[in-house]
């Protein structure tokens, strides 16, 4: 008997380790090649969930780092110049400064994805540019360029200075964007990944490096060292089995089915069929995700912005100060209080770190509107409720917040609003809700995706409003209700 029992026990907590959470950043070779380990993965036998579109290296290493995922694709160029800063360094110097952090690193899987800058080829002949230096004689060009590259070590700065490039012209776009924008004539140049499937589709040219500016950019997979072994032999497997070619036809692949999954399953030689979740059980894990971060967050804004707002209400610096910092938080862009939260102890890639960023947006309009709600109540009726002879707490529980019940419920019905807005940025953490698809469409340049996770989240804050209109019967006293 307890030989069965630690049998069970052993089986249980094997079951437990043998799954991992994988990664990807917000592009389409980052989706396909982390939708293909967690295939491979499975396959061994090994439980995998893929977090799509988490952001950026430097978010994506940290969670890494942290224990919000266990695997991730990512480009020995990168590792060595953005997350190791050691220009230059080997593969052997960068497996070696990973395991010391306890990260391992797979072989390369076989293509090397460089970064590049492009151009429609119409423009590139009309001007005569073929290469990288010949931008120097053409500052007029406009450059659109994302984020993460106007920002990396062996990004647009650096780049830009070797090459003695004009630095005035250059706008921040979404990668796949740019290619619109490009393809539009918004923009005259971009940068891009090599195996980027638009590259041949939309006819681009890629400017060659002569002066070797980029480093080598090869595919690889960083690991936990703690990760399964399974899931470890599995993802070697993969190693060298993707050159430059197969690479740009899986994107290919992604960007014309909108599928990741069909692109992973290409590789693998699998009906593009099977294995592929249906729209209706997507629609529910992201809205029941969704309503999970909203409703969390929502409810424990109400729990600590009334009673602020009820100290607020009363003045003085205690009260200018709880509206002042609640007025601070709300001013800070919600991207970079994701990514302010992220390298903090306790939150990291996590559920928990996006409920609290959308606590501490909510918490201003139920502060302010309760500490209003609760000014306006005139001087007669405080001084009537103090001659029938209540307690402080009965005055403020029986007369006082049932008149400011209209002010504070109108707070309260903002914050869920701007909750079910801002909620769809938590997919850029791993966090799940219906800014996957958004996040996902924008990187296809798909509306139809993007519209699977827009339209789900109007029709929610819609449905809010015709919540809180009902509460509105069931909390304000008759007397004080809006006459229709």
């Amino acid at each position: 008997m307890k030989l069965s029992a630690l049998l069970l026990i052993a089986s249980v907590a094997t079951a437990q380790s043998d799954s991992v959470v994988i990664g990807s950043k917000k592009f389409t070779e980052s989706y396909v090649l982390a939708e293909i380990a967690r295939q491979a993965c499975q396959s061994a036998g090994v439980r995998a969930e893929h977090r799509q579109g988490m952001g950026g290296t430097i978010i994506l290493w940290e969670a890494l780092r942290g224990g919000g995922i266990d695997i991730y694709p990512e480009y020995t160029g990168t590792i060595a110049e953005e997350i190791l800063k050691q220009r230059g360094a080997t593969e052997t110097d960068i497996q070696t400064a990973l395991e010391q952090q306890g990260i391992g690193m797979t072989k390369d899987l076989g293509f090397n994805n460089t970064y590049a800058l492009v151009m429609r080829r119409e423009k590139a002949a009309r001007l005569g540019i073929k290469s990288i230096s010949d931008l120097r004689g053409h500052p007029e060009l406009k450059f659109g360029l994302t984020h993460e590259f106007l920002d990396r070590r062996d990004g647009w700065r650096p780049l830009s200075a070797r090459y003695g490039l004009a630095r005035t012209n250059v706008v921040g776009l979404e990668h796949a964007l740019g290619y619109a924008g490009l393809v539009s004539g918004e923009i005259d140049v971009k940068d891009a990944y090599s195996t980027d499937a638009k590259i041949a589709d939309y006819d681009l040219v890629v400017l060659a490096d002569d002066w070797q500016f980029f480093p080598q950019y090869k595919a690889v997979f960083l690991f936990r060292k703690n990760t399964s072994a399974a899931a470890i032999a599995a993802l070697n497997k993969l190693t060298g089995t993707i050159d430059e070619t197969r690479m740009m036809r899986l994107n290919a692949e992604a960007e014309r089915t909108k599928s990741y999954i069909a692109a992973a399953q290409l590789y693998s030689g699998e009906s593009s069929e099977s294995g592929a979740e249906s729209l209706s059980h997507k629609l529910w894990r992201w809205i029941s995700r969704h309503l999970e971060l909203a409703g969390a967050s929502l409810a424990l804004a109400v729990v600590v912005g009334l009673p602020l707002g009820v100290i607020a209400s009363r003045g003085g610096a205690t009260g200018q100060t709880i509206l002042a910092v609640t007025g601070i938080i709300q001013t800070i862009p919600s991207l970079a209080l994701l990514a302010l939260l992220v390298p903090v102890p306790f939150f990291g890639i996590s559920v928990r770190t996006a409920i609290v960023a959308l606590f501490l947006y909510s918490l201003l309009p139920i502060v302010r509107n309760t500490a209003s709600g609760l000014q306006d109540i005139s001087r007669p009726l405080r001084e009537s409720a103090v001659v029938l002879g209540l307690t402080a707490g009965q005055r403020l529980r029986r007369i006082y917040l049932p008149l400011a019940s209209r002010s504070i419920l109108a707070g309260i019905k903002t914050s869920a609003v701007i909750n079910i807005g801002t909620a769809t940025l938590a997919a850029l953490i791993g966090a799940g809700g219906l800014g996957e698809p958004i996040i996902s469409g924008l990187n296809l340049n798909d509306h139809v995706t993007i519209l699977q996770g827009a339209v789900p989240a109007a029709l929610l804050a819609l449905l809010v409003q015709l919540a809180f209109d009902f509460l509105d019967r069931i909390f304000i006293p008759r007397g004080l209700r809006i006459k229709s």
